[in-house]
């Protein structure tokens, strides 16, 4: 059986990249999509384990040889989820977790029609900005910036097929668990695998 890609979205500060670590500790088969982008590293992130960091050339080079399945230009940096990072993981039947932006999620949801989209909200708007503002690794415009791009980012998670409030972050980590699971259990995942099982 083929794997599934589970995008998750959200906007900074929603806490995706806590809620993925946490699921990730929980199902420990799944794999998770490492991104390229051109964004500086952040303190205490690696290379190849949470993105590969390469400079713009070296995008744009990957674009032009179509060696991305998405990619997005996010806060004047690009972000992209290459089609190698994806295909031996689910063609060996390995689900995946890719943590990528609204544009980036059409694009795979257009290329990839059964995948599962989720998007993690914050409680409330002034908590999403107290979060952005503590985190102080932006800027004063940068953070206007994000603090604008999250806006319209909610205004667009109706369309996704689940969306988890992260208000308490074990009960936020569970639902997330819990969404996974389901669908590796759904109807139009399993049934022809069940089918030929039990020769119906």
């Amino acid at each position: 059986m083929k794997g599934r890609i589970f995008v998750i979205s959200g906007p900074s500060g929603a806490g995706k990249s806590t809620l993925i670590r946490g699921v990730r500790e929980r199902i420990v088969d799944i794999g998770y999509s490492v991104s390229h982008t051109t964004r500086a590293p952040r303190a205490g992130e690696k290379d190849g384990k949470d993105y590969f960091f390469v400079d713009k050339d070296k995008f744009r080079e990957m674009i032009n040889s179509n060696a991305f399945v998405e990619w997005a230009l996010v806060y004047d940096d690009y972000y992209g989820t290459s089609y190698s990072t994806l295909s031996d993981k689910l063609n060996a039947g390995q689900d995946i977790i890719l943590d990528i932006d609204i544009q980036g999620a059409k694009n795979i949801k257009e290329k990839i029609d059964d995948s599962t989209l989720i998007f993690i909200l914050p409680p409330s708007r002034e908590l999403l900005e107290q979060r952005l503002r503590e985190r102080a690794t932006d800027s004063a415009e940068a953070l206007t910036k994000r603090i604008a791009l999250a806006s319209k980012e909610l205004s667009n998670c109706r369309w996704y097929d689940y969306l988890i409030v992260n208000d308490d972050l074990e009960i936020a980590t569970k639902a997330l668990e819990a969404v996974i699971l389901a669908d590796r259990c759904s109807k139009t995942r399993i049934l022809s695998d069940v089918e030929a099982r039990l020769h119906l």
